[in-house]
């Protein structure tokens, strides 16, 4: 198992549609891919999940992954969340 915090840069925000591109770049993994914010923790591959944290850029996120690609699910995690894609 992996982890990793990461501040959210995404230049619109982290509302509906940021969501669901998170949880397609999530869903391309074998490994589980959590992200924890403000004590809560959620499954990243769940778009009812990842909305019930109520991000916004600026905040602070842990990714969290465990499986055969979980350095590579974090890193592109990462990049994405950082508005580097």
């Amino acid at each position: 198992m992996k982890q990793k915090a990461v501040k959210i840069q995404l230049d619109h925000g982290f509302e509906a549609r940021p969501v669901a591109v998170l949880v397609q770049v999530a869903s391309q993994h074998e490994s589980t891919v959590y992200l924890e914010a403000e004590g809560k923790k959620v499954n990243a591959k769940s778009i009812m999940g990842m909305m019930s944290l109520g991000l916004d850029s600026g905040e602070m996120v842990t990714v969290i992954a465990d499986g055969p690609d979980e350095e590579t699910a974090i890193s592109n995690i990462e990049q994405y969340l950082s508005g580097k894609n």
